[in-house]
């Protein structure tokens, strides 16, 4: 997902994506572990959105506080 599509996004919605990324990580972590993952940097990058949600998110809770 586009960085500007996530900055356009409300709290909720960030959060119901952040939910399906995390599933999306664990299904990715089981096929690895059961040798059914054929490219494991699929991992790699699951949680660097992961990270680029949450990263997101803080940045709208800081600028409610802010202002």
């Amino acid at each position: 997902m586009e960085l500007k599509k996530m900055r356009d996004m409300s709290e909720l919605e960030l959060n119901v994506e952040l939910k399906k990324m995390k599933q999306e990580l664990f299904n990715l972590r089981f096929q690895h572990v059961t040798g059914q993952l054929e490219n494991p940097i699929k991992m790699r990058d699951a949680k660097k959105q992961i990270a680029r949600v949450k990263t997101i998110i803080r940045e709208k809770e800081l600028k409610k506080v802010q202002g």
